[in-house]
Formats: C-alpha cells, sequence, structure tokens
C-alpha cells in the first residue's frame, strides 16, 4: 500500500505542475461542450418545429407556412450546427492566424447556409404565390415567370451574401461596387437592343397585356394566338398556321387587340343591303331570327339588328351578334350568311345589285 500511494501520485503530479496542459484540456473542453450544446440545439428545435410549427401551420388556411416549413427545416439544423464550429474555433487559444483562417472559412459556410436558407424560403413563397395566380386567372404565363423569377432572387442573395463576406474580411466594399457599376455600364451600352427586348419582356410579364393562348390583332392587321412569351421576343401562331416573331420592346410600344380579354365571347358583324322599298321592320325581324336559328350564337346578349344608312342602291342593314368563343366566329358567320341568303328568297326581299342610272339628254341640233 505504501508502494502504490506514491506511483498514483507520481501518475497526477504532472498535471498539477503542467498548468498548460490542464489550460488547453479546459479550453478543449469548453469548445466540446459548445459543439455539443449547439448540436443538441439544432436537434431539439428541427424535433419542435417538426411536431408542433407542422401542427400549428395546419390553423392557417393555405399551405405555405407547411411548404416553407419543410424547406428550411434542413438549413436551420445545418445553420445551429456550424454555428456552434465557428463559436468553438473561436474560443481555443490558437494562433491569432489560424484563428482568422479557420474562423473566416467558417463564417462564409454560415452565410452559404443562411442565404441558402432565404432562397428555399423565398422560392417556396414565389411558386405558391405564382400557382394560386395561375388557379384564380386561369394564367398560362405564371410558369414562364417563374425560373425567371427564381433568378433574380438568387442573383440579388448572392450580390448581398458576397458583400457581407468581403465586408467581414475588411475588403473596400465601394471599390468593388464601383467597378461593377461601370461594367454594368459598359455591357448595358454595348447590348442597349438586348436589353430593351429584356426589360419588355419583363413588363409584359408583369403587365400581361395577353397571356399564353390568346388571340391578339396587331397594328399591322395580323391576327394570331399566343404561343410564347420569352425574354427577347414574342411567338404568335397565326391563323394559316405560321410562326410570327416580333421583338418584345416593339409589343411594348404598340397597339394590340386583345380578342380573349375580359372573356373569350366575340362579338359578330354582318352588313347586307336591300332593295329600296323593302319593310325595314320586316327585314330585322328575319335578320334576328336567322341569327337565332344557329346553336352557336349566344341568347344573353341577343342578336340585334339596325337599319344604318341608304346607299346608293340599298338599304344598308346591320346584324349584330355574340358567341361564345372567337375560334368559333368564322364558322357561325357563314352559317348566318347561308341562312339569311335563303330566308331572304323565301320572303322575297331582294338584295339588289349596285345600279347607276345615267341620263343622257339631246343637245340642239
Amino acid at each position: 500500500m505504501n508502494r502504490i500511494l506514491p506511483f498514483i501520485q507520481g501518475l497526477f503530479r504532472p498535471l498539477e505542475t503542467d498548468g498548460a496542459v490542464l489550460y488547453w484540456a479546459k479550453e478543449i473542453l469548453v469548445a466540446l461542450l459548445i459543439v455539443s450544446f449547439f448540436w443538441m440545439l439544432a436537434g431539439l428545435v428541427s424535433a419542435s418545429l417538426n411536431r408542433w410549427g407542422k401542427r400549428l401551420a395546419r390553423f392557417t388556411e393555405t399551405d405555405l407556412d407547411d411548404r416553407i416549413l419543410q424547406r428550411i427545416i434542413p438549413h436551420i439544423s445545418r445553420l445551429l450546427t456550424m454555428s456552434g464550429f465557428y463559436l468553438a474555433i473561436r474560443s481555443l487559444p490558437l494562433h491569432e492566424r489560424l484563428v482568422q483562417v479557420f474562423s473566416g472559412i467558417l463564417f462564409v459556410v454560415l452565410v452559404i447556409i443562411f442565404f441558402n436558407l432565404l432562397f428555399h424560403a423565398l422560392d417556396e413563397f414565389l411558386q405558391w404565390y405564382l400557382n394560386v395566380r395561375e388557379e384564380d386567372s386561369e394564367d398560362l404565363i405564371s410558369r414562364n415567370m417563374i425560373p425567371i423569377a427564381e433568378k433574380m432572387v438568387m442573383l440579388f442573395l448572392m450580390g448581398a451574401a458576397l458583400i457581407i463576406i468581403l465586408k467581414h474580411f475588411n475588403y473596400d466594399i465601394f471599390s468593388v461596387v464601383t467597378a461593377l457599376g461601370i461594367g454594368s455600364l459598359a455591357i448595358g451600352l454595348a447590348a442597349k437592343d438586348t436589353l430593351a427586348h429584356m426589360i419588355s419582356g419583363f413588363t409584359l410579364m408583369l403587365d400581361q397585356p395577353f397571356r399564353i393562348g390568346d388571340r391578339i390583332q396587331l397594328a399591322g392587321g395580323q391576327v394570331g394566338d399566343v404561343s410564347d412569351i420569352g425574354l427577347r421576343s414574342t411567338k404568335i401562331r397565326t391563323l394559316d398556321n405560321q410562326l410570327l416573331i416580333i421583338p418584345n420592346s416593339d409589343l411594348c410600344n404598340t397597339m394590340l387587340i386583345n380578342q380573349a380579354f375580359p372573356d373569350a365571347r366575340v362579338k359578330g358583324r354582318i352588313n347586307v343591303g336591300v332593295a329600296y322599298g323593302s319593310d325595314v321592320g320586316r327585314v330585322k325581324e328575319i335578320l334576328v331570327a336567322t341569327a337565332l336559328e344557329v346553336e352557336s350564337v349566344l341568347r344573353d346578349p341577343a342578336p340585334e339588328a339596325f337599319f344604318v344608312t341608304f346607299g346608293d342602291s340599298a338599304l344598308n342593314m346591320t346584324l349584330f351578334f355574340w358567341v361564345e368563343e372567337y375560334s368559333q366566329l368564322f364558322a357561325v358567320t357563314d352559317s348566318i350568311n347561308s341562312l339569311i341568303l335563303r330566308r331572304f328568297n323565301e320572303s322575297g326581299i331582294e338584295i339588289p345589285f349596285p345600279i347607276r342610272t345615267v341620263i343622257m339628254e339631246k343637245g340642239p341640233e
């Protein structure tokens, strides 16, 4: 027993005398405790959000909060864990240069994780918002805006993250911003036409004068259905199945008619002339009754007939009618014209040819 006690005391004597060893052991233990605390905190926060956060999100009317929680919970866990490593490295009594290097790397990782979390949250909100608009207004253009808006959000967050990182390492941000501004100005001057088309494309997507699938009539008289709206140009498929490609800046600065807005109904018009001496009231009744014989003609609003002008050879009448979709207008107009010709023949109403009377007076011999 007398031999054992001195041996044990000899083992612990270096720890008692060597203060540096105890100091390092204490600092490493503190660092491990910090990492362990934040690791357990990350697990606790993730479990709480998975259990209680999703339960609270069920009380809301939309599923936006559920979708955001599902996407950001893993990033929150990583953010807390890396925060523990960052604080642990800062607490160790290493050489100042080593602390700066390792803490700087961890700081960059923390910034990336944080802005990645923000990107996923904003991206989920953006997709939810555009999907809601698409369901409410049957807007097919939203699918084109999603990737564009995602890229804009990503560029903004990357710029903000870069500024924060440079500020952390004591770099002059103003010189970087100035260089970026000069470079952007040079690029803008070199590609001003392309940028004008791109800005016009954003304007078309936000203002929405027309949507994909709408039938529009341009100022030049061309009529077609919008098949695609891109950043630089818009593609329109004409009625004879040709693809018309128009730069977006031209569309933004011209006047056009959207036949599909505010709805797909369209008003048709038929002009017809009857001979002088015809019963105008009877002609109106026949025109309205003839339009109602065609099944595709809407009853509300009902067809209307008007006596418009006195022509050189005829009394000019106009028939107005509505159809459910603009794509049916040509076929319905053809049916009504054929029926009008038949009903006028049955009723003895004449559609006169242009007549010109020439009176020749005999001059003196």
